[in-house]
């Protein structure tokens, strides 16, 4: 077996693997976002305090910033999950994400948790680098657009 046809092999390999690897991609962080919206409207009171006086959110009224940033949570890890403009939702999880760690990063960074967050971005960059992948409603309208 020559060089040329094992790495040609390997590369077929690593191609049938990108859509199941966006998938788990997609699943994972849609998981922990998604988890983190239902943790803060099940607590309203408490995210609302904490949006007021220990998350500094820039520009924003701090009960604005508990609304949006839990809508997103919640509303945002749904559209990747069914891979629906995901490039776009996860471009928008990207921020809300930065964003969490602009606003918290002290507290962040005193548990260790920021590591937590470079991950989660790096899962995004690659959804909106590659796109959803095969098992996504993108891709099925995509194929129905094609004529």
């Amino acid at each position: 077996m020559s060089l040329a046809t094992s790495v040609s092999g390997l590369n077929q390999l690593l191609n049938q693997l990108q859509s199941p690897l966006l998938l788990v991609f997609r699943l994972y962080v849609a998981y922990v976002f998604f988890l983190s919206g239902l943790q803060k409207i099940n607590n309203w009171d408490m995210t609302l305090t904490l949006f007021e006086y220990e998350y500094a959110v820039p520009l924003l009224p701090y009960d604005l910033a508990a609304y949006l940033a839990t809508a997103g949570e919640l509303f945002l890890p749904v559209m990747l999950v069914l891979g629906l403009g995901t490039r776009f939702f996860a471009i928008a999880l990207s921020v809300l994400n930065i964003v969490a760690v602009i606003s918290y990063y002290e507290a962040l960074a005193k548990v260790g948790q920021v590591t937590p967050h470079i991950f989660w971005g790096a899962l995004l960059l690659t959804n909106i680098s590659f796109g959803a992948g095969l098992f996504s409603v993108d891709h099925w309208l995509k194929g129905r657009h094609r004529d």
